[in-house]
């Protein structure tokens, strides 16, 4: 059973990795759900060959590019993260943190958007062993309700 669940979570991640990112809406009961997926870092420096540490940035900078892409998002489609309801997390093991997915360096980023006052997203965060973008250490999957 437990090799069923490693291959569908590399299947997600690749079937999510093979798209670009982009937002579904699809309307049901006067209800708006939008579907943000496969939002992944730009690189931090692209004069660095892909693969190379450093060209991505560490797991906060990264999480920090991606919320700042899913934010643009959002407000393209007229939301803000307060309509987020549900988040989808991939995270790979850090070099720099001894090969452990940085959970820490990810809720740093996340408080930022998701502040605790105010109402959050269910999410789950996953460790997965690789993204096909060279370099990432994060990527994030949203479902947002108007």
């Amino acid at each position: 059973m437990r090799a069923s669940w490693k291959y569908l979570a590399v299947g997600v991640a690749l079937c999510a990795s093979v798209l670009p990112a982009s937002a579904q809406r699809i309307v049901t009961a006067g209800q708006s759900i939008y579907y943000f997926s496969g939002t992944t870092a730009d690189p931090l420096n692209p004069n660095i060959p892909a693969g190379q540490p450093g060209r991505m940035g560490d797991s906060v900078q990264q999480t920090d590019s991606i919320l700042n892409k899913l934010q643009a998002m959002l407000e393209k489609n007229g939301l803000t993260f307060e309509h987020v309801v549900k988040a989808t997390v991939f995270l790979i093991a850090d070099p720099s943190k001894g090969n452990k997915m940085d959970f820490a360096g990810l809720n740093s980023e996340w408080a930022k958007r998701f502040p605790m006052d105010k109402p959050r997203p269910s999410r789950s965060a996953i460790q997965i062993t690789e993204l096909p973008l060279p370099g990432g250490l994060v990527e994030i999957e949203l479902i947002a309700a108007k």
